[in-house]
């Protein structure tokens, strides 16, 4: 499983109404996960919202990495449909469920 709607760096760019430079500045940042699909650098959908990058992303792809994951692995785990949440992280991480997704993500590196 995985995003169902994946965004260019110039559609992110578009919807939050920023530059497409600063998009590229906040992957770079690991506050955004974008992956390369056929030579062009994708972001899924559901990591942007109405305000900009989803709120507690920023913080689970730094406890992801920090917990040795790369980007694939990160976009894996965040897209691994967990019954417990239920559902996937990602969609956890945008409804009332972050806290939760961000303690699960933290417990990996341990």
């Amino acid at each position: 499983m995985g995003p169902t709607e994946w965004l260019t760096m110039p559609d992110v760019a578009e919807r939050i109404g920023i530059p497409v430079n600063r998009v590229h500045q906040l992957v770079r940042e690991r506050k955004l996960l974008a992956v390369r699909q056929d030579g062009v650098l994708r972001v899924p959908a559901d990591f942007i919202s109405d305000d900009g990058v989803v709120k507690h992303l920023p913080g689970v792809l730094t406890v992801l990495h920090d917990a040795g994951y790369n980007d694939d692995e990160a976009l894996r785990w965040l897209y691994t449909p967990d019954d417990t949440l239920p559902g996937t992280p990602a969609a956890a991480l945008r409804g009332n469920r972050a806290t939760e997704v961000k303690r699960r993500a933290q417990a990996l590196g341990f």
